[in-house]
């Protein structure tokens, strides 16, 4: 693990801004027959006209710009001309680029038209949990506590948390140590310190937590067809706390 300047950690926020944007722009653009391959191409554009490059592109040879995990994909769904979004559905944006030798990381679920209210319940359990995680970012802090905090938010509220995938340290490569997962007890593991980079994304299932991976190697999906809610930031320890990298106002627990 490597600790990074504030210089490094300027840059990193330049790369999620980036990242952030193109969540936006992309998340403007879903609605009901849209391909998810048209949501890639428009990534690809946005990310090259910032003057980055896609992160996942070709990353361990995955084919795509974004990640569209749709409904019961809980993550790592690959674009397809052949996937058209329908009303009601959910839609988890991960986007990635690389700006300047830094990496930026970031997801986000949208709705597609009126969704089921379980599925409004699950995006906003999964979005706070993820502030929840935040809150605990700061020196001195276990890295054990952003993911307690997680789970302990979503479990009371009838969901369960994904063990088989993690957040993890971001910095001159896309994932770095430590792992950071969303569940576990307090007060283990290694103490937080400033300058350290992390990637918190809780993926959260309406249903178990058991995964299962399609034929193609890559779309994870909950084992029992649930829906799946993903939400990510990178994030830097300060002597303050947390900088949610990227974001316009970045105190914890405003919008995104």
């Amino acid at each position: 693990m490597v600790l990074k300047t504030s210089g490094e950690i300027d840059l990193m926020a330049e790369a999620n801004r980036i990242v952030l944007e193109v969540i936006a722009a992309v998340g403007e653009r879903i609605a009901p027959g849209v391909s998810t391959a048209e949501l890639d191409h428009l990534a690809y554009d946005l990310i090259h006209q910032a003057g980055a490059a896609p992160a996942f592109l070709n990353y361990r040879g995955y084919p795509a710009t974004l990640c569209t995990s749709v409904n019961d994909v809980i993550v790592h769904g690959i674009p397809s001309e052949h996937l058209h979004l329908e009303e009601g559905d959910i839609i988890s944006i991960d986007c990635g680029a690389l700006y300047e030798g830094y990496y930026g990381d970031a997801a986000k679920t949208f709705t597609v038209g009126a969704v089921v209210p379980e599925a409004t319940k699950l995006l906003e359990t999964t979005r706070q949990s993820l502030e929840m995680g935040l809150e605990q970012v700061r020196p001195g802090a276990h890295l054990s506590d952003i993911g307690h905090a997680v789970q302990s938010y979503v479990e009371p509220r009838g969901f369960s948390v994904v063990r088989e995938f993690v957040g993890h340290g971001i910095g001159t490569h896309l994932h770095e140590e430590p792992q950071v997962p969303n569940y576990g007890d307090p007060g283990r593991g290694m103490r937080l310190k400033a300058g350290m980079v992390l990637a918190i994304e809780p993926m959260v299932n309406a249903g178990g937590p058991q995964v299962k991976i399609d034929a193609d190697g890559w779309t994870a999906r909950t084992a029992d067809g649930s829906l799946s809610a993903h939400f990510e930031y990178s994030v830097a320890v300060t002597a303050e706390g947390c900088r949610v990298l990227g974001r316009v106002a970045e105190a914890v627990g405003s919008g995104a």
